[in-house]
């Protein structure tokens, strides 16, 4: 997983409520079974028309917005099913963190475990947010826990546990290999583990099996 520690990025605002994940990508979209690839997916039933042809007045296919990197919307965004595809469509995309009041649980975890950093903010504070045009830049600073636009810091909180992963670009897998030398030990300890393992452990323990 990619570090995120101080970023800086283009916004785009579509301040809706209850975005759900089927509207970030849509059922027919889920045959993938890799991350990537969604992007030109994302929002599919907002952007294109019944022809397949983009809306132009939807922010996503403006020009300006072509490289933005934060999404601010209202507020129980990600609801609806646990795809995780909808994280991967948003970073695919380009997004690196999604500003809101609040997200559907299951799509904050998926968000999480993939590097796209889920920002819960209050009302008026994402309202004031919920202004900002193409011209306009938002700073996160993750070790301090603000958003700053236009001047003003804005505090988030972010679990200790996520907050680590993401500053050192860890997943869960590297989490649990940091502790690769006491799952060896643990399973070497095992009776069951030991007798189909014997490559694992040494003569004399294998003889106190």
């Amino acid at each position: 997983m990619e570090k995120f520690t101080v970023f800086e990025g283009k916004p785009a605002v579509i301040m809706r409520n209850d975005i759900d994940t089927d509207q970030l990508i849509p059922k027919q979209f889920l045959k993938n079974i890799l991350k990537t690839g969604y992007g030109i997916s994302l929002f599919y039933d907002w952007r294109y028309d019944e022809n397949g042809k983009p809306r132009p007045d939807f922010i996503l296919n403006k020009p300006e917005y072509k490289d933005a990197t934060i999404l601010v919307a209202g507020t129980n965004f990600g609801s609806g099913s646990s795809r995780e595809h909808a994280a991967w469509a948003l970073t695919d995309f380009g997004f690196k963190t999604v500003i809101a009041e609040g997200f559907g649980p299951i799509f904050y975890m998926n968000a999480t475990k993939n590097g796209l950093l889920p920002i819960k903010l209050s009302h008026d504070d994402v309202q004031f947010i919920g202004q900002a045009t193409d011209q306009d830049r938002i700073k996160i600073d993750l070790p301090q826990q603000t958003v700053t636009f236009r001047g003003k810091a804005f505090h988030f909180d972010f679990e200790e546990m996520y907050r680590y992963k993401f500053i050192n670009g860890l997943d869960d897998i590297d989490i649990t290999l940091q502790h690769e030398a006491e799952i060896t030990q643990f399973e070497n300890k095992l009776p069951d583990f030991a007798a189909n393992n014997p490559g694992d452990m040494s003569k004399s323990e294998l003889e106190k099996v």
